[in-house]
């Protein structure tokens, strides 16, 4: 270990030093002796084992380390001479016998080992310092030195020895009571004409009344622990099975058996119809005790919320609030499951059940993630985009529920147009569809803006469907394959295919962001696609689904394709 010299070291001798820590530390050289002649761990650190300079210490020592309080050292030197000897205070022993009062005496008894004011005997109506008479005898004063152990322990002081006195006690007293007994059953017997000889040494036994003390539940206050404690006298009677019997097995029910008690059922897989004893602690589960136990958790939810009444202040005022709070809480289930029959109805009641209720039913499962995205199952999509049964501006049917010349309309007066009123069965009847009312809101709209906005004019309505005629929705119906056998012009499709080749390259390499307003528009006549084109269309498109998509190039010639 280093040392706590103040001279400097030289390089060799420090590295001397080092190595001797080393092995020390390695057990291969003796550990360094302090002051006392002690070993000093080579694995204490220097700086605990280096003593301050005002200690004038030459060499490695842990005496700063220690207690140097005289008194302790003495303390424990008297505890370890004192070992294995019996010390502890002699009570009631006397010293000295003073026949006169001394100075500096008790005033009431003359003792000379306390004051006045610790005085244990009764006040005297003339105290011994100015009587002089009846001077009470010095007591042995013992000092008894303990540790921190000894000053709590509770037994500290107690000598075995005199229980046996009492346990002498209670030998003779339960004798003298065996005696009695017995000389009361032998004059029983002389007595009775018809009773036989008795053998004289008869068992001690006990009548039906004693045996009914056996569960008494008796109180011990100032014990001899101090204190006040229960003591059960819960004996079995000797017919009765004893409860560690009931069940061997090591796992099972715990049995102390200082208070004779088994709070766990012995046997819990036994029906009770064939159970004698399901524990001391099944009391606690039957009865009022719930009830006790829920007023009183009642009582303290209320007193964490400084709303409660103590319970043995006010036992009559605690129970009158527990059960406003049941009826209460009873109100309040009842109303929820009112609540409840009323939106999804009761399929116990007698009455029969709503038909939409059991349509609406379905056995589809699906599950989802976190990220709300289908795992297990298939998600039921909606098939349109507007609500379903709703019924707008006075009309009785919805909007598509009639189809007339390529365009929707309701059904109920054959209006074409979204936001259009109702015009009733007297419109539908005329058979112009709409026409006349949309002609009215059209004149309204010139007449009361001059040059105002013109309503459009649904697509297949007024004079320009007319002057089209039959062929327009003819063509309009071969171009988007209402018809299976559509006649095709091969220079057409030709030039169609050159067109939709071009499209789609320019497409690529286009940004949709740049695109221009009307860029959308088809660029023959009345800016139609005709069925060429739209047959262009069909055979240019890509299709994820299509197995040959990867040996399909978008550059082969039209030729080819038309093949």
């Amino acid at each position: 270990m280093a040392s706590s010299s103040s001279r400097q070291k030289s390089r060799e001798d420090y590295r001397r030093a080092m190595e001797l820590e080393e092995a020390r530390k390695a057990g291969l050289a003796p550990a360094a002796l302090d002051e006392d002649g002690k070993e000093i761990n080579p694995h204490i650190p220097q700086f605990m084992t280096t003593a301050p300079w005002y200690m004038q210490s030459d060499g490695p020592t842990l005496k700063h380390q220690r207690n140097w309080k005289k008194e302790v050292e003495d303390a424990e030197e008297a505890k370890e001479a004192a070992k294995g000897k019996d010390q502890w205070y002699q009570r009631g022993k006397k010293t000295f016998q003073a026949t006169k009062y001394r100075k500096g005496a008790c005033a009431n008894c003359g003792a000379m080992t306390h004051k006045t004011k610790d005085c244990l005997e009764r006040p005297r109506a003339k105290g011994a310092k100015w009587t002089n008479k009846n001077i009470a005898a010095d007591e042995h004063i013992a000092e008894v030195r303990l540790g921190y152990d000894g000053k709590r322990d509770r037994w500290n002081g107690y000598d075995a020895r005199d229980f046996a006195k009492v346990q002498q006690r209670y030998e003779k007293i339960e004798s003298a009571k065996q005696e009695e007994a017995k000389k009361r059953e032998l004059e029983e017997k002389f007595k009775d004409e018809g009773g036989g000889e008795g053998d004289g040494e008869g068992e001690f036994l006990l009548k039906d009344e004693e045996e009914a003390g056996f569960n008494k539940v008796e109180k011990r206050v100032r014990t001899t622990a101090g204190g006040a404690t229960g003591s059960v006298r819960n004996l079995r009677i000797r017919e009765d099975t004893a409860k560690y019997l009931l069940n061997l097995d090591v796992n099972s029910a715990h049995y102390d058996p200082k208070s004779r008690s088994m709070r766990a059922d012995p046997n819990p897989d036994l029906p009770d119809s064939e159970k004698n004893f399901r524990g001391d602690a099944h009391l606690l589960r039957e009865g009022e005790v719930q009830a006790w136990n829920r007023l009183v958790l009642h009582q303290g939810q209320l007193s964490g919320a400084g709303q409660g009444h103590h319970m043995q202040a006010l036992p009559s005022q605690a129970e009158a609030l527990y059960k406003e709070f049941k009826a209460k809480k009873e109100k309040v289930a009842a109303k929820s499951k009112t609540n409840v029959v009323d939106l999804y109805g009761n399929a116990a009641r007698e009455d029969k059940i709503d038909q939409r209720l059991l349509v609406g039913q379905m056995e589809r499962y699906v599950e989802y993630n976190r990220r709300g995205q289908v795992v297990k199952g298939e998600e039921n999509r909606v098939a349109s985009r507007y609500e379903e049964g709703v019924m707008v501006n006075n009309h009785t049917s919805v909007w598509g529920s009639w189809w007339h010349d390529g365009v929707w309309g309701y059904a109920c007066c054959r209006q074409t147009m979204r936001n259009s009123y109702c015009t009733g069965q007297a419109e539908r009847d005329e058979g112009n569809h709409g026409e006349a009312a949309g002609t009215a809101a059209r004149e309204v709209a010139v007449g009361a803006g001059g040059d105002g906005r013109k309503m459009l004019k649904p697509r297949g309505a007024g004079e320009a469907s007319a002057s089209a005629g039959a062929a327009g929705y003819q063509g309009k119906q071969q171009t988007w394959g209402e018809h299976q056998e559509v006649a095709l012009d091969e220079e057409k499709l030709k030039v169609a295919l050159a067109k939709e080749g071009e499209r789609v390259k320019a497409r690529a390499e286009r940004d949709e962001r740049k695109r221009g307003y009307n860029s959308l528009r088809g660029e023959g006549e009345g800016n139609d696609m005709t069925p060429e084109e739209m047959e262009a269309y069909r055979m240019k498109k890509m299709r994820a689904d299509d197995p040959m998509l990867k040996f399909k190039d978008l550059g082969d010639d039209d030729d080819d394709v038309l093949r």
